[in-house]
């Protein structure tokens, strides 16, 4: 990488040849959005010669490396972190001041990629960063969508879904190959031929698409190293048929191009009809062969010998989504390299492992045989024998133990014959790792523990990280700042060397600085939700955030019913006002499109919202916000300004969470269940500086075989019934009890995630919250000591863990 520019003057000159010449436009006519690209084209030029040379180098080493799949890769804004990667942020800023400009407009110009929902895409950027920042070569594959998810906004406190354009603009930061492209092939039929006395398999396709690739930088931090990122866009073999245009009919002469767009259009397209189901398969297959042709094509040398890919590859599942290429890699070694079967599975099972983000069975993705049969004839019948020769080495292990056989076939008989792609990657992966301590127990005696039997030491457990360049050098910088003068600033990437704060947690003069920093980060968000959303957040307040994905096991409704319990008391009178806490209260979540209840949730809480905010008796009091669209930009500003992380869910539920690593690195308590990486979390800070509620696993599934009736805890609670009973009289909805009847019902007679089971414990456990936050030096204390014992959250560490268990795959310097 060139060193950064030895004067603001050179950064001038580069920034304003970028102007001219890439953009066409003079300093003086130049707009806001002329000026960001270039300046993302000016810090883009400082990276690339070391990018092209790594992409080199890696090719010529033929160093093992990884090939992470993911089909998320939730990134936020670039330019910062490019920044900082490359030292650049102190030049360009002055740079940028010499030209009269504020980098905070550029900043505030960038639309952060739409390419990923949640914790899946958000863990994937921090494995990549910190893939680069240890040396390791690596390419992150993915979908570039041309709208992401969505972008969410309310109407009439429901949930809206509206197309995420995030590209709209354009973006500067991508390099797109279309001379590179892949061509994937679709549905047809499959046909035998002799091969020189051999039999082998062609597939015939029906049709076909081309997969485009878009390369972005990924740069290791102040090491020089740039990784690369590439998305697969799908376009059409034969976008426009100039013939039927000629003849007038123009939606025909286009249909090709717009059907094979399609597939890169949005992120988990709603798969509640059979064409939303095949339209996933396609999607999840598009970009898993792209990525599995990509490597063989460009990333070997000619005469290499595909028996040593082992010594060359390790393919990353990141999650079921890409388990469709165990497959795809297995047919193009047979037929298409020409291997014999038994060699080419060898090499396939140590060219895979599988992460597994879930204990959820209906999160367990399936497909259909049928479906699969139409739209991938080849890699079904690869598929069945896969399974066939498994089953076998199953029955030579347990005997003809058929009830065993049948709960480990990949292909399930019930309720209709469809493929398991947990148990397919689970068979061809070299290793299944979980992604916390518990939810990899739960997986291996819950979830798949016949295979666990059958494969001793196959199971492993990587806990989750993130990277501590995004989520506190970049979004808490007075908190990084802080950190650095303690301890120095070598804890961006050794992340441990927080332990260097515990002694400092015993200092006044550094409780004081770390409250003004919170406070801050307070007054910060503040101004960036007033801007965004009209809201206004008070610094005296405790601020209570929950931020996630909607679902129902992570458990929103039960912070709804806190709120409501808190708001009850106060309009009854049987609480005084001013012997509440005051709490802000934010939530950030998305709810998927086909997600009834999770939507009904949504309305729950902006009714509550509406009501609580607009009353007289609980002002000054409690408060609560639901900023729409939460991302990672929203992320950044909210999580270092936050004091309490809700972290909820009904334990043996939630895989690990990446949420409630962030929010402890930055100085919030935690209220949590032992659930996820919740566990790691309590037993590093301590018990004194963790907010426990609710039943353990053991204890969730003793009450389920027990019998669970919700009905009986509302009838026997009566703070929890008089909650209940304010939002079915209307209060929220304006009288209208119809409205939330459907939650009600559902707590009242199902509650699958025992929200009422956990309730009594939980408003107790936050009547202990309110004491503590009284004692604020107390509060700073332990907020302190959070941030101290939690370094063993970093990416860096989950990507060691990955290397010395899973991949073996050094650093190249």
């Amino acid at each position: 990488m060139p060193s950064p520019p030895s004067s603001v003057d050179g950064f001038v000159r580069e920034f304003l040849l970028n102007l001219n010449f890439d953009r066409g436009v003079a300093l003086s006519a130049s707009n806001v959005n002329d000026r960001y690209f270039a300046l993302a084209y000016t810090v883009r030029d400082y990276l690339m010669a070391r990018w092209l040379e790594d992409q080199r180098r890696q090719k010529a080493t033929q160093a093992k490396g990884v090939c992470y799949l993911s089909a998320e890769y939730l990134l936020g804004r670039q330019l910062d972190n490019n920044l900082l990667a490359s030292r650049l942020t102190d030049i360009a800023t002055e740079a940028m001041e010499a030209c009269g400009i504020d980098i905070e407009d550029l900043r505030a110009q960038e639309i952060e990629p739409g390419l990923g929902n949640g914790g899946l895409g958000r863990l994937a950027a921090c494995f990549i960063d910190s893939l680069a920042t240890m040396s390791v070569p690596s390419i992150g594959y993915g979908i570039r969508y041309e709208y992401g998810i969505f972008r969410q906004t309310f109407v009439d406190g429901q949930q809206v879904e509206q197309p995420d354009t995030w590209l709209e603009l354009g973006s500067p930061w991508e390099f797109p190959h279309p001379e590179s492209a892949q061509t994937i092939a679709f549905g047809g039929h499959t046909e035998t031929y002799d091969d020189e006395g051999v039999e082998r398999v062609r597939w015939v396709p029906a049709w076909n698409v081309k997969a485009v690739p878009y390369n972005y930088m990924v740069p290791g931090y102040h090491n020089g190293r740039v990784n690369t990122l590439r998305l697969w866009r799908a376009v059409a073999t034969n976008a426009f048929d100039l013939r039927i245009f000629n003849s007038g009919d123009y939606e025909e002469a286009v249909r090709a191009q717009t059907f094979a767009e399609n597939i890169s259009k949005v992120l988990y397209p709603e798969d509640s009809t059979p064409q939303g189901k095949e339209l996933r398969l396609q999607q999840q297959y598009f970009f898993s062969a792209a990525s599995i042709a990509d490597f063989l094509d460009n990333m070997l040398s000619e005469d290499y010998d595909l028996h040593a890919l082992p010594d060359r590859v390790i393919f990353q599942l990141n999650d079921t989504h890409p388990v469709i290429a165990v497959p795809e890699l297995m047919r193009v070694l047979v037929d298409e390299k020409k291997l014999e079967w038994d060699a080419a599975w060898t090499i396939t099972r140590q060219c895979f492992a599988y992460t597994c983000h879930t204990l959820m069975p209906e999160a367990l993705e399936v497909w259909s045989v049928d479906l699969i049969e139409r739209l991938l004839p080849r890699h079904m019948q690869i598929i069945y024998r896969i399974n066939e020769e498994f089953l076998g080495e199953v029955r030579e292990t347990f005997g003809d133990d058929e009830m065993r056989i049948r709960n480990m076939s990949i292909i399930g008989e019930h309720p209709s014959r469809s493929v398991r792609m947990a148990y397919l990657a689970t068979v061809a992966g070299a290793k299944v790792n979980g992604v916390a301590e518990l939810q990899s127990e739960l997986l291996r005696t819950k979830v798949l523990p016949d295979f666990d039997e059958f494969y001793p030491g196959k199971f492993t457990n990587v806990t989750n990280g993130v990277t501590p360049r995004r989520f506190i050098r970049l979004a808490n910088p007075s908190l990084a700042d802080l950190i650095s003068e303690a301890v120095g600033a070598g804890w961006t990437v050794d992340l441990e060397r927080l332990r260097g704060l515990e002694p400092f947690a015993e200092d006044p003069e550094f409780r004081a600085q770390f409250a003004a920093v919170k406070a801050g980060n307070k007054r910060a968000l503040d101004k960036v939700l007033f801007q965004r959303d009209g809201f206004r957040v008070d610094d005296t307040h405790m601020l209570d955030v929950m931020v996630k994905r909607l679902h129902e096991y992570k458990r929103q409704l039960l912070k709804v019913l806190h709120i409501v319990t808190e708001y009850e008391g106060i309009v009854s009178g049987r609480v005084e006002a001013s012997a509440v806490q005051p709490r802000t209260f934010i939530f950030g979540a998305k709810a998927a499109p086909g997600y009834a209840m999770a939507k009904r949730i949504i309305h729950l809480i902006n009714a509550v919202g509406s009501v609580v905010n607009n009353d007289p008796r609980v002002e000054g009091r409690l408060k609560v916000l639901f900023p729409p669209n939460y991302n990672v930009t929203l992320a950044e500003r909210v999580i270092p300004a936050a004091d309490l992380s809700e972290q909820i869910s009904l334990a043996g539920k939630e895989a690990s969470g990446t949420g409630n690593m962030k929010f402890a690195l930055n100085g919030a308590l935690t209220i949590g269940t032992d659930d996820g990486a919740n566990v790691e979390i309590r037993e590093l800070v301590g018990d004194d500086n963790f907010f426990l509620f609710g039943m353990s696993e053991p204890e969730v599934e003793a009450l389920w075989a027990k019998g669970y009736r919700p009905a009986d805890v509302y009838q026997s609670d009566e703070t929890l019934r008089r909650t209940i009973d304010l939002i079915a009289s209307g209060t929220f909805s304006d009288g209208d009890r119809s409205v939330f009847e459907p939650i009600v019902s559902n707590l009242l007679y199902e509650d699958r995630f025992m929200v009422l089971a956990d309730y009594a414990s939980y408003i107790a456990e936050q009547k202990k919250v309110d004491a503590a936050y009284q004692d604020q030096d107390a509060w700073t204390r332990s907020a302190i000591l959070n941030v101290a014992r939690t370094g063993f959250f970093s990416s860096d560490r989950s990507m060691r863990d990955y290397i010395d268990r899973i991949w073996h795959t050094p650093p190249v310097y």
